[in-house]
């Protein structure tokens, strides 16, 4: 599952961020090296101050002094690098013991990973997240082990809505849209008054599977039906771009660049500048505005207008994932240090450095309860709990959400057919699973 869930984590690295932490080895030393474990892991900050160093210095040092005999080498790798970095190291037989990325799937299908029984208590394994544990999980084991997610709401600039008379100057319950047309009014009430973006839909290559799923699931569509099997192409998934394309593209509420050609990054950016109304987005973006100076309502994505107000939609949930290789035994070593890893404190650690919610029952409650998540974090950890995931449990998903990434906004151009587009997607999605 190629996306990002923190927006900043950059595709260049910090430089001297490929290095070993916690002083144990070189990066090219084998994970058979005494008592020394490898992991490589996903860069999440942008910067050397906000850095993800910082935590796994401190963690491993820590692990290593509470159990003397095992040092934790950790690897830093930007998110554009380290599904292919990770792989070569697998095929050359130099796999990591473990790594911290955004998919598994390939390597869970390959028989290259623990399951979590092998290495966690049973009451360790029942603390995720459902929603994550089940997205972890292939042929009901669990082999994904979720570190960090997030999920998706509906961002709105409160001043904008209030200059476009879409919520009353004194109002204390901001705006409440039931339904896309009430989408579509405020969108409509933005432009008028001037505003540059009324709707930003970035369904351009950088992360559209994101921005479609939200609103196939809102008109009671999605990527697959009950059973598990795509559906991609279905009735309600054209519905869906057909309304997109009459109510919003049409009528000029998206802005002046094409959903196609629109990624997330420039998307948030015209947010955080106060050139949008209103956009969909995560926690991060949320902090990030409200330090510009941009007041922040959320709330959960209005459903289409045929669907019963009354349904209420799952919301859209991402997650990244720890995952153990076999390839050098270890299996002991690797479970005591994910036991570690995983405690409350760490977990909430790292998640509130980077606006995340953490992946557990018990770290979640820890967090919520602390002075660090503030009540529009909470409203996220609350959708995560009722969360769908992308269907990283299948292999070919990696394939599958790139043709989706580069094809579905085609749908809604001006030139566009969204049937066709949606049929075409569900042609290769097809050919991609039958591949593997």
């Amino acid at each position: 599952m190629r996306r990002r869930i923190f927006s900043a984590a950059a595709t260049t690295v910090v430089l001297g961020l490929l290095i070993p932490l916690a002083g144990c080895g070189s990066s090219g030393g084998s994970a058979d090296d005494g008592g020394t474990l490898r992991l490589v892991a996903a860069e999440y900050g942008d910067t050397a101050t906000n850095s993800s160093k910082d935590f796994w210095d401190k963690v491993t040092a820590d692990f290593t002094a509470s159990n003397p005999g095992i040092k934790v080498q950790v690897e830093l790798l930007p998110w554009a690098d380290i599904d292919r970095e990770v792989s070569r190291m697998v095929k050359a037989g130099n796999a990591p013991d473990m790594a911290l990325m955004g998919g598994y799937s390939d390597f869970a299908a390959q028989g290259e990973l623990y399951s979590a029984p092998e290495l966690l208590s049973v009451s360790a394994e029942a603390n995720f997240l459902q929603p994550l544990a089940d997205a972890g999980s292939v042929r009901n084991t669990l082999y994904g082990l979720p570190f960090v997610a997030s999920s998706r709401l509906l961002f709105y600039n409160e001043k904008l809505f209030t200059e476009a008379g879409v919520i009353p100057k004194d109002s204390k319950n901001g705006w409440q849209p039931k339904t896309w047309l009430d989408l579509k009014a405020a969108a409509v009430a933005l432009k008028a008054k001037g505003v540059t973006t009324p709707f930003a839909m970035p369904l351009g290559p950088e992360e559209a599977h994101a921005e479609a799923m939200i609103w196939e699931l809102s008109n009671g569509g999605g990527y697959a039906d009950s059973s598990g099997n795509y559906s991609l192409a279905s009735e309600q998934n054209i519905l869906t771009f057909k309304w997109i394309k009459q109510h919003l593209v049409t009528p000029g509420l998206l802005g002046p660049t094409p959903p196609s050609q629109l990624n997330r990054k420039d998307a948030f950016a015209g947010f955080v500048n106060g050139e949008v109304g209103m956009l969909n987005g995560y926690p991060q973006l949320a902090h990030e505005a409200r330090n510009k100076g941009i007041k922040v309502g959320a709330v959960a994505m209005p459903v289409s207008d045929t669907l019963n107000t009354g349904q209420v939609p799952p919301n859209v949930g991402v997650a990244d994932w720890m995952m153990a290789f076999k390839q050098n035994g270890h299996r002991d070593e690797i479970g005591k240090f994910l036991d570690f890893v995983y405690r409350d404190k760490n977990l909430s650690d790292f998640a509130s450095r980077y606006h995340l919610l953490p992946s557990t029952v018990s770290a979640s409650r820890t967090m919520a309860g602390s002075s660090g998540m503030d009540e529009n974090d909470q409203h996220f950890l609350n959708a995560l709990r009722g969360a769908q995931l992308y269907p990283v449990n299948d292999p070919s998903w990696v394939v599958i959400s790139d043709t989706i990434k580069r094809n579905i906004g085609r749908a809604v151009d001006p030139s566009g057919d969204p049937k066709a587009v949606l049929e075409e997607i569900a042609s290769k999605a097809n050919e991609a699973k039958k591949a593997r």
